[in-house]
């Protein structure tokens, strides 16, 4: 019953991160049994399907460790610097959502992963952080960059 329940959203949130159909259902099936294997551990401070949205991420992450995608490595912004201005207007981009998500298989495995845990996940800059083990300004860089090169596949007609 539980699987019933829960098997179609933490397979959609793995393969947002995965962007793999196989892996993701590898990471659904683990994160499964990881989950009834170590179901005397959950404390209630959470739902059962936080829980296991938890246990699907850090599985997927693990997932596209294993397939060895790096993050770009990139030097750490002064706080005196402005901000880039944007190139685009996100409010006038208002596309379909299959374009969207074609837009996304799109990105880098690194970009992507970052968009997909702080858009579709609700994940902040630092607890992304301490998912992907890298600094808070890595994440940070990590999302303009991918939120950029997003706009960037839309405003091309995600090609």
């Amino acid at each position: 019953m539980l699987y019933r329940q829960y098997a179609k959203p933490m397979f959609n949130t793995s393969l947002r991160i995965v962007n793999n159909t196989s892996d993701a259902e590898d990471v659904l099936q683990e994160s499964f049994a990881s989950a009834f294997r170590f179901l005397d551990r959950f404390d209630y401070s959470s739902t059962f399907g936080a829980w296991l949205k938890r246990i699907v991420v850090n599985k997927s992450i693990n997932a596209l460790r294993a397939r060895k995608f790096a993050f770009a490595e990139i030097e750490e912004v002064s706080l005196n610097e402005s901000p880039e201005p944007e190139e685009f207007d996100e409010d006038s981009v208002r596309l379909k959502v299959e374009e969207i998500r074609n837009a996304m298989k799109l990105l880098p495995n690194g970009y992507r992963a970052v968009l997909s845990l702080y858009l579709f996940e609700g994940y902040d800059h630092e607890e992304i952080s301490e998912i992907l083990n890298i600094s808070t300004s890595t994440v940070r860089t990590q999302y303009h960059r991918a939120r950029q090169k997003l706009l960037q596949l839309l405003n091309k007609g995600g090609k």
